[in-house]
Formats: structure tokens, C-alpha cells, sequence
């Protein structure tokens, strides 16, 4: 039986006055690849933020790894294993590749070495000296994304990882994602390009207004174009 790395029960998040998150229930096994899909302003990215401890529910539960995360900061969460990809991918631009990566590795009890995080993305090593204002819009996000891997994180949250990439980079990243998931990597992504993230999870689910208004396999959905429509099509 496969064990519950993080749940959500009956979570409900806020931004001041405005209820963006409606009693949110949904799980992530150890090892599994789930997807958040949506329309713009469901409350995908909402949800991320709310498990990295960015945002605090106002009721409910968010549980990783057998434990309720209630009063933990987003600091103690990344300790404990949790690394979100934010969609602006956020890289010090005053910095090379190299100094992001060990930047990121601080602090970190078990870090990765930089090197292994040239071995998954060689670009990095090859534009090791450079910095960050000066990497392509895929460099960055190649490094946004290696800076959480070099944390040897349990649990990896990307949002919007191939938003504004070029189809071939968004291919690259894609192989990058699935060999992760294929070395037993858990990891929740949240993406507006339907097919790949469909092609890369396990499970998804699907937001509405703050609502899951679908739950199921990757697969019975890339096949579900009815639903697809319903709740994807813009």
C-alpha cells in the first residue's frame, strides 16, 4: 500500500477578504506524480503556496509526511523536504549559475553536488560562469529548478515549469521531469499546457473556482475530452 507523503483536508485559504480555496481535499503518495489543473485564477498556484507555508489556511489541514504542518515557516518546510519552483522562477540575476547553486545548497543538511545538477541539465555547466539577467528565459527556469533539486528535496512542487519556453525547451524540461518521476520523485505540477502535464502525472486533479471539481488518472482524463472541455477549455 502506497503512503500518503502529503494530504490536504478540507483546506481553506484566503487573500484578506477574498475565499480562494474551498475546502480542498487531495493527497500525494510517496513517489507519484500529480498534476493541478485548471483554469486561470482556480487556485492552483494558491494551493502550492499554501503547502510551502507562503499562505496559512484559514481551516483545515495540510499534513507531509505523517505530520500536520500547522505553524511551520516556509523556511522549516524546505528543511524538512518540501521545494516549490515558483512561476517566476526567481534566480539572483547578480549571480553566475554556479554561485545560485551554492546559494541554494546553504543550509541544506544532505545538499546534491553541483556537479550531479550539471549532469541533468549540461546547459547550466556549459553557462556555469554566466549570470543569471544574462540566461535565456529556459536557462533560468533550468536553474530555478535545479537550485530546488540540489536540496535533495522529498517533495517537488513546480508551477507553470514550460509557461513562455519554446517548444524544443519545454521537450527538454519534460525529459528532465519525467526522468525524476522515473527515479521515484514526488512531485506535484501545476501547468497550463494540458498534453504534457497529462503525459508526465499519475493522477490530477482539477480546480474551479477554488473548488476539486475532478479527481482521476492522467490517463482517463487525456482521454476524457468532454470533460477536458468543461473545465480546461478556455
Amino acid at each position: 500500500m502506497t503512503t500518503d507523503l502529503l494530504s490536504l483536508r478540507d483546506v481553506n485559504s484566503c487573500y484578506g477578504e477574498s475565499h480562494v480555496l474551498h475546502d480542498i481535499n487531495l493527497r500525494v503518495a510517496e513517489g507519484e506524480v500529480v498534476a493541478l489543473l485548471g483554469r486561470n485564477g482556480s487556485g492552483k498556484t494558491t494551493t502550492l503556496k499554501t503547502v510551502m507555508g507562503l499562505l496559512e489556511p484559514k481551516s483545515g489541514v495540510v499534513e507531509y509526511a505523517g505530520r500536520a504542518l500547522r505553524d511551520a515557516s516556509p523556511e522549516g518546510r524546505a528543511r524538512a523536504g518540501i521545494q516549490l519552483v515558483p512561476e517566476d522562477r526567481r534566480v539572483f540575476a547578480g549571480l553566475t549559475v554556479e554561485e545560485n547553486l551554492v546559494l541554494a545548497a546553504m543550509g541544506c543538511a544532505k545538499p546534491l553536488t553541483i556537479d550531479a545538477m550539471y549532469e541533468v541539465f549540461p546547459r547550466l555547466g556549459e553557462r556555469k560562469k554566466s549570470h543569471g539577467r544574462h540566461l535565456s528565459g529556459g536557462e533560468q527556469q533550468m536553474l530555478s529548478i535545479a537550485r530546488a533539486l540540489i536540496q535533495s528535496p522529498r517533495l517537488l512542487m513546480l508551477d507553470e515549469p514550460f509557461e513562455g519556453l519554446a517548444p524544443i525547451i519545454v521537450r527538454a524540461l519534460m525529459e528532465v521531469v519525467g526522468r525524476l518521476a522515473k527515479e521515484g520523485q514526488t512531485i506535484v505540477i501545476v501547468e497550463q499546457n494540458v498534453k504534457a502535464c497529462l503525459t508526465l502525472a499519475d493522477r490530477v486533479y482539477l480546480l474551479s473556482n477554488g473548488l476539486v471539481v475532478h479527481e482521476g488518472s492522467a490517463k482517463a482524463l487525456m482521454d476524457d475530452k468532454e470533460t477536458q472541455k468543461r473545465h480546461l477549455s478556455v
